[in-house]
């Protein structure tokens, strides 16, 4: 092998996002390389993100539909869990979709050079054999780290991170959880179905602090119900481990209280995997570790692309492949960019309820100056979901107040990820609310619930001139 490789792009990172970026510039004709010195190549959101969290909250989903099942009138007389072939399950579904994306990174289409790499000037890389790797053009897509723990003692006990939860020996019989965003829950969610006794300590006044609060507030009192320990409005101020366990001190509503536990979880959020890159060699400016890029994912150095969780603004799988496929159009048609938008940005929390939002949230928009029109209905009066004895939560439409185009929708309730996808459809379209309201759905349905809050937003905006579905 020679000691310099030149290519026409070389991509760091073959995640979701380092994958798009190289596939997408591969098909425009590039000679692309991809360099990633991970252990295991399939990216985060395959090897211990989006896919095997998933599968565990499916398992412990079945668990507490067998548990409730008299409900229906069905006798299920033990809901026991296997939790090595819960694990098992998960490591074979993760293992399948690895080697496939191993197969598409070593397909041909592009080099595959397993190496860790630093920049040595704007146009070269060197790998952690001393090679070096050049290019007229780069994308960086190294993704992300867990955040390290915000208090030295939390470091001294040995807190669990979201990658052990995955494979623990077996479940402790109580755990901690320190945070309020999806990670968090949903992992407290997941333990507690399985009969781990859990308290969840959150800094904010609610949790999942990005969307609106009634949206938390229905979240939390499901959590509640379901026997979790919620504890908001917090600052942790120390912990401590002894033989029988971990103890985490926090300041709530101005007095010091104290929880305690077999475990702690720490999932107060990644950091950008940027740390070892030298970015200052290749004059690409960064921000707490995170690099700054415009709309059509170029860095501070023109020639330098960035997508996926490296740079964010928004840690999501589906934006990292878009990410990776404007850097990578745009390295290869420089004359003809394409930009971001995240006017359609969708977030999903796989709890029961679920939760997920489109668009502007209420409090994004009220915060924006904006003033749209809002309808919301709730699952307690709709005929699916009392069927499904899934009464939680409730869905809400913004509309602009002159257009009544449809600004954002939230849902927190029965398989609102699923359901937030016609919104979605709607925005895309930039369809108003009448529109929406005239738009047959079948009954029963999850889905005709959306044409409630329509119709009341519909009937407000009577004298509104419509606009063209496009």
């Amino acid at each position: 092998m020679p000691s310099k490789h030149q290519f026409d792009a070389v991509v760091l990172g073959a995640g979701s996002a380092g994958f798009a970026a190289a596939r997408t510039a591969a098909a425009a004709g590039l000679n692309v390389a991809v360099v990633d010195g991970a252990p295991e190549l399939g990216g985060l959101c395959i090897l211990r993100g989006c896919m095997p969290t998933k599968t565990l909250l499916e398992a412990a989903h079945v668990r507490h539909l067998a548990q409730r099942s008299g409900t229906w009138g069905v006798r299920v007389p033990e809901a026991q869990f296997d939790w090595p072939a819960i694990l098992r399950r998960k490591d074979e579904l993760v293992r399948g979709w690895a080697e496939y994306r191993r197969e598409q990174l070593n397909g041909g289409k592009f080099a595959l050079i397993r190496a860790q790499a630093r920049f040595l000037d704007p146009h070269r890389l060197v790998l952690d054999d001393g090679q070096t790797v050049e290019a007229p053009r780069f994308v960086i897509a190294t993704g992300s780290v867990v955040s390290p723990p915000p208090l030295p003692q939390l470091e001294a006990v040995g807190c669990l991170t979201s990658d052990d939860a995955l494979s623990l020996d077996t479940p402790p019989r109580s755990m901690i959880v320190l945070g309020g965003g999806p990670v968090a829950l949903e992992f407290a969610q997941f333990f507690a179905r399985l009969d781990v006794e859990v308290t969840l300590v959150q800094r904010s006044d609610h949790v999942l602090r990005g969307l609106d609060d009634d949206t938390a507030q229905a979240v939390e009192a499901a959590l509640r119900r379901e026997g979790l320990r919620v504890l908001t409005g917090t600052r942790l101020v120390g912990a401590a481990r002894n033989a029988s366990g971990t103890s985490v001190r926090f300041e709530r509503a101005g007095r010091v209280e104290t929880a305690a536990a077999d475990q702690v979880l720490l999932a107060l959020g990644r950091s950008p995997n940027t740390a070892a890159l030298d970015l200052e060699k290749a004059d690409v400016r960064t921000e707490k570790g995170r690099i700054l890029a415009n709309a059509e994912q170029q860095t501070s150095a023109p020639h330098i692309y960035a997508a996926g969780d490296c740079c964010g603004p928004h840690d999501l799988v589906h934006l990292a492949v878009q990410q990776g496929e404007v850097a990578g159009h745009n390295l290869a048609h420089a004359n003809a960019p394409r930009r971001m938008d995240y006017r359609l940005l969708v977030r999903v929390v796989f709890t029961e309820p679920q939760v997920a939002a489109v668009g502007f949230t209420e409090k994004e928009a009220r915060a924006a100056g904006l003033e749209p029109l809002v309808a919301s209905y709730p699952f307690s009066d709709h005929g699916k979901s009392v069927i499904l004895d899934a009464r939680d939560g409730f869905v809400k439409l913004l509309a602009d107040a002159r257009t009544g185009e449809i600004m954002g929708a939230s849902v927190v309730g029965p398989l609102g990820g699923e359901l937030i996808h016609e919104i979605v459809a709607a925005m895309h379209g930039r369809m108003t609310v009448q529109q929406l309201a005239a738009l047959p759905h079948y009954h029963p349905t999850l889905a005709e619930i959306w044409t409630y809050p329509a119709e009341d937003l519909a009937a407000s905006q009577q004298s509104m001139p419509r606009k063209p579905f496009t």
